[in-house]
């Protein structure tokens, strides 16, 4: 089994990450048989948020009985100390624990620090000392605020977007933590699914002794694929490499990664899965994708009022509102009956 410690903090646990945000799209007693299974074989940390729904709560169910046995990541998106407070005692009540191994900033627009005029590190701080949580870490998909927080010395933990579409930038990001004894959290692995082959996904994760994937799972399918890498992990071959290297020819650069930080939008566009529709639909097509539900999501598009508020937000700098017009020009020739090719995106 491989495992992988998280810098400074000392936790060691298995490649394997169990990203659960997903799980809120199903019932309660789905995902309690994903949580276990994923513990009964081995998968030992658990990431989740107070921004995902009832994620917490399915989490406290299925496996407060083995919570010695697991490390359990939660978030904060609070932008005050009293919502900050709020959000921890909630977290803490659904998971039915005492204390969160790892307490993390979610995706802040800047960098917690003392002295600040929020006061949210203070609060931290204190939550720390009482027991309430054990690590101090920060998510975020910009890589000023990434790279402050490593700077700054005042986190054990980052989580960030990391897969084998990342950018240079992105993996000095990774050897700059491993230099800080930072412990290293990799969101998106799967690009939050443009990429299909989890086996190649695996192996470039593999190639970082820092890095721990969280893997989204919502089906037992996608759970029995990543544990079988557990006893049999993919390595990095010639033939994964040409895979990647087709994969970020055609990916790589202005694509919507699906984070939906830009959301929500003032007339209910669905921004995050309409501004990336022509690559979903050459990767991995659904018939959900063109029925008449996901015409009418697509068809919102025409309503954009061009503010521009969603291109404000994105983390990534797109130009959201073109980004948007170019995959409903795309999306209706595919009604129309006409093939994408590669110009089309």
């Amino acid at each position: 089994m491989t495992t992988v410690t998280l810098g400074k903090t000392g936790i060691t646990v298995n490649k394997n990450g169990f990203g659960a945000l997903p799980i809120q799209r199903i019932s309660k007693e789905e995902a309690a048989k994903l949580l276990r299974k994923a513990y009964d074989n081995g998968i030992n940390m658990f990431d989740t948020a107070r921004a995902y729904s009832d994620s917490e709560e399915k989490i406290g169910y299925a496996l407060s009985d083995v919570r010695n046995d697991i490390i359990i990541t939660s978030k904060t998106m609070a932008k005050t100390v009293d919502a900050f407070w709020k959000d921890l005692e909630t977290s803490l009540t659904l998971l039915k624990t005492d204390h969160i191994d790892v307490y993390q900033f979610h995706n802040p627009p800047f960098c917690p620090k003392p002295g600040d005029q929020y006061g949210l590190y203070e609060a931290a701080l204190k939550a720390k000392e009482q027991g309430k949580i054990l690590h101090i870490g920060i998510t975020n998909h910009r890589q000023s605020v990434a790279n402050e927080a490593i700077d700054s010395g005042l986190y054990e933990t980052l989580q960030f977007p990391f897969c084998y579409l990342c950018s240079d930038e992105d993996i000095a990001l990774v050897k700059k933590c491993k230099e800080h004894d930072m412990g290293f959290i990799a969101m998106k692995a799967l690009s939050g699914g443009l990429i299909t082959n989890s086996a190649v996904a695996y192996a470039f994760e593999a190639q970082f002794d820092n890095v721990l994937p969280i893997w989204g799972v919502q089906r037992e399918h996608e759970l029995d694929e990543f544990l079988s890498y557990i006893d049999n992990p993919p390595t990095m071959t010639d033939e994964i490499k040409a895979i990647i290297e087709s994969d970020r020819k055609q990916l790589y650069g202005s694509f919507c990664r699906g984070c939906g930080y830009c959301m929500p939008c003032p007339v209910g566009i669905e921004i995050n899965n309409c501004a990336r529709m022509s690559l979903l639909l050459r990767r991995s097509p659904s018939a959900k994708q063109l029925s008449p539900e996901g015409q009418a999501k697509m068809m919102k598009i025409k309503d954009c009022l061009h503010c521009n508020q969603c291109m404000s937000k994105c983390p990534y700098g797109l130009n959201t509102p073109e980004l948007l017009a170019r995959n409903l020009k795309d999306y209706e020739e595919v009604l129309a009956g006409k093939e994408m090719t590669p110009t089309n995106f």
